[in-house]
């Protein structure tokens, strides 16, 4: 890896120690609008791991843009003390800290706070959403009064500079926007009256806060029919700089709107390698002046790395890999492996959407690192424990890992022939290699922390009771279930349907119906898998809506690929076979009923059932070892809580009595 990303850079007269960058993400860690102890320590974490500049999550700048305590705000000088606390806790470690500040305009949710969203015009975000209102002279004002002041208060706390959030089709790019800025006053109509109310909270912010260097970040490309395209976002930024003299320029994209922009803003694993570095290269070769932040699905510091030797940017910013690992600085120089982060949005922002804060498959750490961090500490006498871990899923090399951190003597026994189980299968699937990353990681660090690993070994009751061990963790995940569909149609499972995908079968003009009550990524994965093949799909499911476990920010990259591929959605049915090849779907509402003919197979992904037979022997055994069950074997869901069941079970062993774990589990 270049010796470049590590070197200095100035930056608006603030010295960063490299060029690495945690850009502002929410986390919904705050508390009435306020950071808090867990900001502090998820923040501080990223500082120590060696990051040179990190930038805060969005701080609104007036209670219209809260929408929800959970969001970060500064209203009052009151509120300086709390963020004074994270600027201790990130300098503490060493990193340049800046303040982002913005106002969400029309997609700030009003429903908690019974106010109205603000935008330039009276647009909804999407269909469903409240239609905002059209700001007033006296509320441009405001707003921007809000900007000069939160950034007097950020100065006040002691941040290095500040951000100023003019992208993500939050409100200054509502109003620099022609696909969004329907005014025909002084604030819109045309290019330069679009850009008066960035350039007044500009100046507003300079005014307020003369101390701090100003960084902007902004929508290289909105994706949107008559929206902003690169060449008027690099003449925006052009003329700003001029006015300014803007510390950085930090490109993004997208635009807050129901459509595939959206989906580009947290681009998923679908979106492959580095796929929006062209933004960043056409402002380094307009602006070559300006310091240029590249950001969105650098998925490693490699990969990041690329950029900065090519001359496409100044410095990198990666968000989710620092999600997933807090230390990558620290770990690349010192040639050490990092956790991959899988780009699946899982425990990010589906978590985000959900008014919940984030976490992380690969990470469970995530907002919990103090109380962890003291937890590892309290187990770094070892155990030595005997423990035997069955299962060889996310959840038992989870399991395993933290059990063998503790420090206990770990078999681990997996009766396939490789490691990985249900998360081998869907890596398999078209757009979800990343999947495999998190085996990969999970099999390297159990191998460097001297595991036993048996594959193509089954055991039951006797063998584990003859074993003599302490502690027994079932981790033996979960099978399909399957349906009474009727007779004259094969009906395989998912894993069957899978397998056939992953083996990229001769299905090419053959129809299949997949019955799916459950809407998350193993339908989506094999329709568009089958589709792929050349398969005539059909989807069929009792619900309203199609794949609504998948997050909106995945879904809306999700749809146009199958409706590409000519998938076909029946929604609200129920699905029953009636002779050779026929398929009845019937509509759950009227009752009326439709055909499917000539259909091949059924795929049957109805919601899985635990394979814990194992679990519920052993656990009648009253002289036998302690027994653990964990991931889908304890209840069948995602690999999220499987890793995050498996990293509770093996560091604490049922301990939950201890000051170390009960902390742990009342973060979480």
């Amino acid at each position: 890896m270049s010796e470049l990303m590590f070197s200095p850079i100035e930056v608006g007269g603030v010295c960063l120690r490299n060029r690495v960058v945690v850009p502002g993400h929410t986390t919904n860690f705050a508390e009435h609008n306020l950071p808090t102890r867990r900001h502090a320590a998820y923040l501080g974490e990223r500082a120590r791991g060696g990051a040179g500049l990190i930038i805060t999550e969005a701080i609104r700048v007036h209670p219209t843009s809260a929408g929800r305590h959970l969001s970060l705000g500064s209203f009052d000088d009151a509120s300086v003390p709390a963020y004074a606390q994270l600027v201790e806790a990130v300098h503490e470690h060493g990193a340049a800290f800046f303040a982002q500040i913005m106002h969400a305009g029309r997609q700030a949710n009003g429903e908690a706070t019974r106010t109205a969203a603000w935008s330039a015009s009276a647009l909804p975000w999407s269909p469903s959403a409240d239609i905002p209102h059209a700001m007033g002279h006296t509320d441009i004002d405001t707003v921007v009064a809000g900007f000069g002041a939160a950034a007097r208060r950020m100065a006040a706390a002691g941040f290095d500079g500040v951000e100023v959030h003019a992208g993500h089709g939050h409100l200054l790019q509502q109003f620099l926007s022609p696909a969004t800025n329907l005014r025909d006053d002084e604030y819109g109509g045309d290019a330069d009256r679009r850009l008066r109310l960035t350039r007044e909270v500009l100046t507003r912010v300079r005014a307020a806060a003369p101390g701090l260097p100003i960084g902007l970040r902004v929508s290289a490309d909105e994706f949107l029919d008559g929206g902003l395209r690169p060449d008027d976002v690099i003449e925006i930024v052009g003329r700003l700089s001029g006015e300014f003299a803007l510390a950085y320029v930090h490109v993004s994209h997208s635009a807050y709107q129901a459509s595939y922009s959206l989906s580009t803003q947290m681009a998923d694993m679908s979106f492959g390698h580095a796929p929006f570095r062209e933004h960043a290269a056409m402002f380094k070769k307009a602006l070559p002046h300006l310091p240029v932040v590249a950001v969105c699905r650098l998925d490693s510091l490699a990969e990041a790395a690329e950029l900065l030797d090519a001359g496409e940017a100044d410095l990198v910013a990666l968000a989710r890999p620092h999600i997933a690992d807090p230390h990558l600085v620290r770990k690349a120089r010192e040639g050490l492996p990092a956790r991959g982060c899988l780009a699946c949005n899982q425990g990010c922002i589906a978590r985000v959407e959900k008014s919940l804060p984030i976490t992380c498959v690969v990470n469970p750490e995530v907002g919990v690192e103090d109380q962890w961090n003291d937890a590892w500490q309290a187990l770094s006498s070892p155990r030595r424990r005997r423990v035997i871990v069955v299962g060889g899923g996310p959840a038992g090399l989870q399991a395993a890992l933290s059990a063998a951190r503790a420090g206990d003597r770990v078999t681990l026994v997996e009766r396939a022939e490789t490691l990985g189980g249900q998360l081998a299968t869907a890596a398999a699937m078209s757009h979800r290699a990343r999947l495999g990353l998190l085996i990969r990681d999970l099999e390297r660090d159990l191998r460097s922390h001297d595991v036993e690993i048996r594959v193509g070994t089954e055991v039951d009751t006797v063998s584990i009771l003859a074993g003599g061990w302490d502690d027994v963790i079932v981790a033996t995940g979960s099978v399909p279930r399957r349906h009474d569909f009727g007779a004259g149609v094969p009906v395989l499972t998912s894993v069957e349907a899978a397998e056939q995908v992953a083996a990229r079968k001769d299905v090419a003009g053959l129809r299949f119906a997949l019955w799916d009550d459950d809407g998350d990524w193993t339908s989506a994965s094999i329709a568009e898998g089958l589709a792929l093949l050349g398969a005539d799909v059909h989807i069929v499911t009792p619900t309203p809506s199609l794949h609504a476990r998948i997050t909106t920010y995945s879904r809306l990259a999700l749809t146009p690929r199958l409706r590409e591929l000519r998938v076909h959605a029946h929604l609200m049915r129920t699905l029953a076979v009636s002779g050779r090849g026929r398929v009845v779907l019937t509509d759950t509402l009227s009752g009326d009923s439709d055909s499917l003919t000539d259909v091949f197979a059924v795929v049957d992904l109805g919601r899985p059932r635990a394979r814990d037979e194992l679990y519920r022997e052993l656990e009648r055994m009253p002289d036998g070892p302690r027994v653990h069950v964990v991931g889908d074997a304890n209840s069948p869901r995602t690999a999220l809580e499987a890793v995050f069941e498996g990293r509770i079970a093996g560091a604490f062993l049922g301990d939950a009595e201890t000051s170390a774990a009960r902390a742990v589990v009342a973060g979480h």
